[in-house]
């Protein structure tokens, strides 16, 4: 008996689901991200209000002053949905493993002076309590935004941060200091230093406006507390003692570089928007900027001493500048 392999082409009837279709048109084929983005947001057919807040639906998007034609226009750059995220996370996660894995195996920690173990650990351990809070309100961003663009890239967000402070928490364990993980937790809680950034990131879990809050904690916060600490304090370290603590951290620089591509790409899009998104963009960066200036003062104080000034303006020269990229003038 014979037997004869062909190969068969056969043309699929259409190239996407419907929705899709209906945005990109129907010979379009749509990338996962946009699969498993675009207008999955329930919009009818809710069945109550919720009974702590009656005057909105279950997802409404009039819980913030932010107006969208299209919540959708807000896509995640970085085209991250949950299986681009996790594997993108889990390289980094390889990479901040091993870094700690040969800070170990070579004893760089326990040669590390202990003076700049002392100054170090001051000031980054307590950071691991604003990781935490952005955790919160990263999670309330996601409960109660608007469209699935935003909801699920802010998710992603509040599972980053959880990870910030949990290798935070491990640069006490890898210098062997539990003693300055107490300290630390009692700087937080009682140390004058810390009071004004710790009643600041408390203010926000109480945020109403899921877009502001967002402003507040992604933009502002991190955008002038990464900068200075993650780069410009691990740059005196690394010239006084060492690079030792840029290598233990070095999940945070990158995590903040990608993730401030994301919140730049959102903050245009919606400022572009309307003449009235941006002037409520820019009211809110200036009010919140001026608040975290005066809370990461006393952090600059401690990280770079007489020069703690011109380190905080130049972080915020920066933040200056990735608002003026995004069309909003401050």
């Amino acid at each position: 008996m014979q037997i004869d392999l062909r190969t068969v082409s056969i043309t699929p009837l259409r190239q996407t689901f419907g929705h899709l279709a209906r945005r990109m048109g129907a010979d379009k084929p749509a990338s996962r991200y946009m699969e498993a983005t675009m207008d999955l947001q329930p919009v009818e057919n809710f069945h109550y209000r919720p009974t702590w807040e009656p005057q909105y639906d279950i997802f409404d998007a009039t819980r913030t002053k932010i107006v969208m034609k299209d919540w959708y226009a807000l896509k995640d750059p970085r085209q991250y949905y949950y299986g681009t995220w996790t594997l993108a996370r889990g390289r980094m996660q390889e990479t901040a493993e091993g870094d700690f894995d040969l800070v170990d195996e070579l004893g760089l920690a326990a040669a590390y002076p202990d003076a700049g173990k002392d100054h170090a650990l001051s000031v980054f351990l307590p950071l691991r309590h604003v990781a935490w809070a952005s955790n919160l309100n990263n999670g309330y961003v996601s409960a109660y935004g608007y469209g699935i663009a935003i909801t699920q890239a802010a998710c992603y967000a509040s599972m980053d941060q959880l990870g910030v402070a949990q290798y935070v928490t491990r640069l006490g364990m890898a210098f062997n200091d539990l003693d300055a993980l107490a300290s630390a937790k009692n700087a937080w809680l009682n140390g004058q230093e810390w009071q004004a950034l710790r009643h600041w990131v408390e203010d926000l879990m109480v945020e109403k406006d899921w877009f502001a809050l967002m402003v507040a904690q992604d933009f502002v916060l991190d955008g002038l507390l990464y900068p200075l600490i993650y780069d410009r304090f691990n740059d005196k370290l690394n010239d006084t003692y060492g690079p030792v603590f840029s290598m233990l951290t070095r999940f945070q620089r990158e995590w903040f570089g990608e993730t401030a591509k994301w919140m730049d790409s959102i903050l245009k899009v919606a400022a572009a928007e309307s003449p009235e998104n941006k002037a409520v963009l820019a009211g809110w960066i200036n009010t919140f900027r001026e608040r975290a200036v005066n809370a990461l003062i006393p952090i600059a104080e401690i990280a770079f001493g007489d020069t703690a000034g011109s380190e905080l303006d130049d972080a915020v020269q920066q933040l200056h500048a990735r608002a003026a990229k995004a069309g909003i003038a401050l």
